[in-house]
């Protein structure tokens, strides 16, 4: 993606916070900027939009997960699977593999939008640009 003009400061910050506190910044300043009647960046709009929906995404799939998890618990051998994903690793700051991983993305987002890049995820992204204006 094309950057017209490099985001402010204040964009930055406010991209970076919405993805550190699950879309919950961007939502604030949704509501604020629709009661003041301002106007949001592409930009920003890009970053708030997208935290939004990976923090809606992520607990869809967190619930889909829990129920994967108490069926495969239910079978003798495969059931060491979800112990063996959901196990803390000493290397990963006593992470497990998918507490590590989801860390990881949030890392990226945040940071790439606090250089004021726009953050790309495979499929994610595609939506949020198509349904965004980009």
């Amino acid at each position: 993606m094309s950057i017209s003009r490099k985001p402010y400061a204040i964009e930055r910050i406010l991209s970076a916070a919405t993805y550190l506190t699950a879309g919950g910044v961007g939502f604030v300043w949704l509501i604020v900027a629709a009661v003041l009647r301002k106007h949001i960046t592409p930009f920003l709009m890009y970053h708030i939009l997208q935290s939004i929906f990976l923090s809606i995404l992520f607990f869809l799939i967190s619930i889909l997960g829990e129920l994967i998890y108490v069926i495969l618990y239910r079978i003798p051998v495969i059931n060491s699977i979800p112990y063996w994903l959901s196990f803390p690793l000493p290397f990963m700051f006593n992470l497990s593999i998918v507490q590590a991983f989801t860390t990881l993305i949030i890392l990226y987002l945040a940071i790439t939008s606090f250089m004021g890049l726009y953050s790309y995820i495979p499929w994610v992204s595609d939506i949020i640009k198509q349904n965004s204006g980009h």
